[in-house]
């Protein structure tokens, strides 16, 4: 399989018609199925078309391909002097002089060529940096979108199975309703409580004061029992509120009354902190 950079180096030499018949022939195969030397040696076409209306056509021999090919690969940007055979007629000219007679070369020329590369390498090089910060910059874009829009997926799903479960606890036929009042620690805060031995219980609190660090609110439920039985812990908003679904035994007594206390944040299995709302089943 043809690899592109054996080809790349070839795409200025191509253009300026400084390759090999045989080197030109493999070259056009490759650039029937690559896009890039294709796009580089269009690239040069403008150039091209210039120097070829302010100087005469020229064939480089071997010697100047040569050296030519060597500048272009080692990126120089200014050309070394070439040394060009000298033409037949030109020699007949020396030997008629008694000298060698032979020229300076091409140093225009091949100064052109370079100058063709160096350009055109590096408004391609600037292209590929642009466009890979534009994808980059485009990729982050859509993975954040996506993730954003993950989330408020998540969100709007848990919202919708909330509001399901808490409109089938409101329209159980054993619904239980307790009005919890604020205590002296808490006394503008209030609190209801909807309870179905089948479909669970449902919590709405307001106007709690935050927690300190380290502390939370837990819920407990009063039965005939003597000792309360945990529903849970509670979690506030910004504004003091707290709404909780929360599932319970099916086999929990009957509340007689509901209770909240303030009480480490990993919960006890027993009160043991200051009474915040307190209230008795209707």
């Amino acid at each position: 399989m043809e690899v592109h950079h054996e080809y790349a180096d070839q795409a200025a030499a191509y253009a300026l018609g400084a390759l090999t018949p045989a080197e030109r022939a493999d070259f056009e195969a490759h650039l029937a199925n690559c896009a890039l030397c294709a796009a580089e040696v269009r690239s040069f076409a403008p150039v091209v078309g210039d120097l070829g209306m302010t100087n005469p056509a020229a064939v480089p021999s071997p010697a100047v391909r040569d050296r030519l090919l060597s500048a272009i690969r080692t990126g120089s940007r200014a050309a070394a002097p070439l040394a060009v055979a000298p033409a037949a007629s030109s020699q007949r000219t020396g030997e008629r002089a008694g000298t060698s007679g032979a020229m300076s070369g091409v140093g225009p020329y091949a100064l052109a060529a370079s100058m063709v590369l160096a350009v055109a390498l590096g408004g391609y090089a600037a292209q590929l940096r642009g466009r890979i910060t534009t994808l980059e910059a485009r990729l982050r874009d859509t993975v954040l979108r996506a993730e954003t829009n993950e989330r408020l997926v998540a969100d709007a799903r848990r919202s919708a199975l909330e509001s399901q479960r808490t409109v089938l606890v409101l329209a159980a036929p054993d619904l239980a309703r307790i009005d919890l009042a604020g205590q002296p620690a808490a006394p503008q805060a209030s609190a209801r409580a909807f309870w179905s031995r089948s479909r669970g219980l449902v919590f709405t609190a307001s106007n709690l004061p935050a927690p300190p660090p380290g502390r939370a609110y837990q819920l407990w439920v009063l039965t005939a029992q003597p000792a309360p039985i945990s529903a849970g812990m509670l979690k506030l908003d910004a504004s003091g509120r707290a709404t909780e679904m929360i599932d319970t035994p099916q086999d929990l007594p009957r509340p007689v009354a509901m209770a909240v206390t303030l009480e480490p944040e990993a919960g006890v299995p027993a009160p043991t902190g200051d009474k915040y709302l307190v209230g008795l089943a209707n």
